[in-house]
């Protein structure tokens, strides 16, 4: 295993990925996002040439969209893999309401339409190891302007049935 990593952050819009970025992973890890692209014609392709340049210098990567499901996430975890840095997501349990609350007061071109965040809500699944992650952590508030991020171990799978 290399110590590269891309960090992939899956989260609703306004649930502190970017803040999290800046504060725990800017020092250290580049950041791509979509939205600072947002009239690219091929957004995916340029999200991913940007995570390969990174890659091939060196540099851990931090993926700050809301990655929502494994479609967004599994060609990042393939790109990772195939420039030798560990894909570790940074789950950020849903609380839609608290979303929703914060996402009100962006400002301008920084605040979704609230249906984007329902149809987020909709899509939005927890990563597991078993998605091809090689570490997933939880991140929530601390309740003092903080986050606190704990690793997520996956159950166990259950007992084969008896017959």
């Amino acid at each position: 295993m290399t110590d590269l990593e891309v960090a992939v952050l899956v989260g609703l819009q306004a649930s502190g990925k970017s803040t999290f970025y800046h504060r725990c992973l800017a020092a250290t890890h580049v950041h791509v996002s979509k939205d600072a692209f947002p009239n690219a014609r091929h957004r995916q392709r340029r999200q991913l040439r940007l995570i390969v340049e990174a890659l091939e210098e060196g540099r851990h990567v931090a993926v700050d969209n809301t990655n929502p499901s494994a479609e967004e996430w599994s060609p990042l975890i393939v790109t990772a893999r195939e420039y030798g840095a560990n894909p570790v997501a940074y789950w950020f349990p849903p609380d839609l309401a608290a979303s929703l609350d914060r996402n009100a007061v962006r400002l301008g071109r920084a605040r979704v339409p609230e249906v984007g965040v329902h149809a987020t809500f909709k899509r939005l699944r927890r990563p597991r190891l078993s998605d091809g992650f090689d570490v997933v952590h939880i991140v929530t508030f601390d309740g003092h302007g903080g986050f606190t991020v704990r690793t997520l171990e996956d159950p166990p799978d259950p007992p084969p049935r008896l017959r």
